[in-house]
């Protein structure tokens, strides 16, 4: 029986390391290299600062502003075969402050891009562009289903800005410039307690409030609706995007990936399941039309596209808890 070819190692570059998502990316990626699963020659890590993991083997760390198209020259030192493009400016601080959002989620998003095409025209490899974009294109108010025909139209800078880089992607992969996609995330739990300016933050909070025995404020009623998944999910994807073939993706090179709905009230059914009946009287609804009508009125999600191409959701409430809130070294499945 002929022997499967080990695959080749390969220059991995994460934006945005830092991040929670990723921090958990990189582990998976040190891991999974760790043992002989995914080799890698190199892990580029580019974010504001170096990182806890800066000295880890074989991982470089970049310390600075995609903003700054010398950072990212600094970060394309050697050629670069795979991008995982996290790093943004969050949804309320890009609303907050215009010029920094523009900067990193647009124009850093377009270094990131020139610096792909760059190395291509040179003769170097041809990157696969793993762009993580947002829900949040589609703005609010929503129509009763949200599925891969429902037409983007964002309420915020953020989501306007993350469109505006979809369209980047397409069009630097149509010319020749990468190999781009961009996935669409919903909410991703759980979120360290460190702001961050994500609006969404308080549904991390929810999660990690009852089981620690604390009192916690739900901003949305009982009915509201979300969208939602696991980091190890979002990981679990990211690294699917890694190798996903091009004929399984649309034209306009974005998917929207599946995420679990529920309302609030299902979500404190499961976490009385899980941490017992004491966590009910914890959490106090206080609605905030502002907040629910930006989360809390998320219709059912359909997303035939980027499931026949192989990304999925957590599967249900109860292992989104479970996978949201594990300790990192047990996240996910070696990619």
């Amino acid at each position: 029986m002929a022997m499967q070819a080990t695959p080749r190692p390969l220059h991995v570059l994460v934006t945005g390391a830092g991040g929670f998502v990723g921090r958990a990316l990189v582990h998976r990626l040190l891991r999974a290299h760790a043992g002989g699963t995914r080799p890698l020659a190199r892990l580029t890590t580019l974010d504001l600062t170096a990182g806890p993991d800066a000295a880890a083997s074989p991982l470089d760390a970049v310390a600075g502003s995609i903003a700054d198209p010398a950072v990212v020259q600094r970060a394309f030192a050697e050629p670069v075969d795979l991008v995982f493009h996290l790093a943004s400016v969050p949804g309320g601080t890009a609303e907050q402050q215009y010029a920094l959002g523009r900067d990193v989620n647009l124009h850093g998003t377009l270094h990131l891009l020139e610096a792909c095409a760059a190395q291509a025209a040179r003769g170097g490899p041809l990157p696969r562009f793993v762009f993580a974009s947002t829900v949040g294109v589609f703005g609010a108010p929503l129509p009763p289903v949200v599925d891969d025909d429902t037409r983007p139209h964002p309420g915020m800078t953020y989501g306007t800005h993350k469109l505006m880089a979809e369209a980047a992607v397409a069009d630097f992969t149509r010319r020749g410039g990468c190999d781009g996609l961009s996935l669409r995330l919903a909410g991703v739990l759980a979120r360290p307690p460190a702001p961050t300016g994500q609006r969404s933050a308080f549904l991390s909070e929810l999660l990690r409030a009852p089981a620690e025995g604390r009192d916690v404020v739900c901003p949305m009623s009982p009915e509201a609706t979300t969208w939602a998944s696991s980091t190890p999910n979002a990981v679990d994807n990211l690294l699917h995007a890694a190798h996903v073939p091009a004929a399984a993706l649309p034209r306009s090179r974005a998917l929207t990936l599946p995420a679990l709905r529920f309302s609030m009230a299902e979500l404190l059914d499961a976490l009385v399941q899980r941490h017992g009946s004491a966590v009910r009287a914890r959490v106090r609804f206080m609605p905030e039309p502002d907040i629910e009508t930006l989360f809390g009125q998320q219709p059912p999600l359909h997303t035939p596209a980027a499931s026949a191409a192989g990304f999925c959701d957590d599967g249900d409430l109860a292992t989104l808890l479970q996978r949201a809130t594990e300790p990192a070294h047990l996240e996910g499945h070696a990619p």
